[in-house]
């Protein structure tokens, strides 16, 4: 399995969001240049997150975007099933799928695709904007107060 760039780019757009939580709307120019994401592409992401209404929109000199809910209750996996739709491996084992192939009830490799969609399932709900804001700040250098003074 591989995620397109919208799945990717907007996880990490919505990471960026995440990361300035509470402090108001925050402007498609400065994650794109945080983030190293064109504008036009981030806009086209923002639009279909703000339909399935993970984020806001406000306009305005002070407009940008917010979350909608607190980063510890958006997903990966909510992201990721807006953007690029389903993660199941093949069609067969994708939710919603109605038909089965003609061999589905003695397919061996149906158990395996279920498998693997169950575990890539299991990860991305399991993971929450806050959880990647926490990893994000661990991987922060932390300055010992010698390094502030000088000699």
């Amino acid at each position: 399995m591989r995620l397109s760039t919208k799945g990717r780019y907007g996880v990490k757009a919505m990471f960026d969001l995440a990361l300035h939580y509470g402090e108001g709307p925050v402007s498609l120019s400065h994650i794109s240049a945080r983030q190293d994401i064109s504008l036009s592409y981030l806009e086209q992401l923002f639009g279909s997150l703000r339909k399935e209404g993970l984020i806001t929109s406000s306009r305005g000199a002070q407009g940008g975007y917010e979350l909608k809910k607190p980063p510890d209750q958006i997903t990966v996996g909510a992201v990721l099933n807006i953007l690029e739709g389903t993660l199941a491996p093949v069609a067969c084992v994708s939710k919603g799928h109605s038909q089965h192939c003609a061999k589905s009830g003695e397919c061996v490799t149906r158990r395996v695709w279920e498998s693997i969609h169950q575990s890539v399932t299991d990860v991305v709900e399991g993971i929450t904007l806050q959880d990647m804001v926490k990893d994000h700040l661990n991987l922060q250098p932390i300055k010992s107060p010698s390094e502030g003074a000088s000699s």
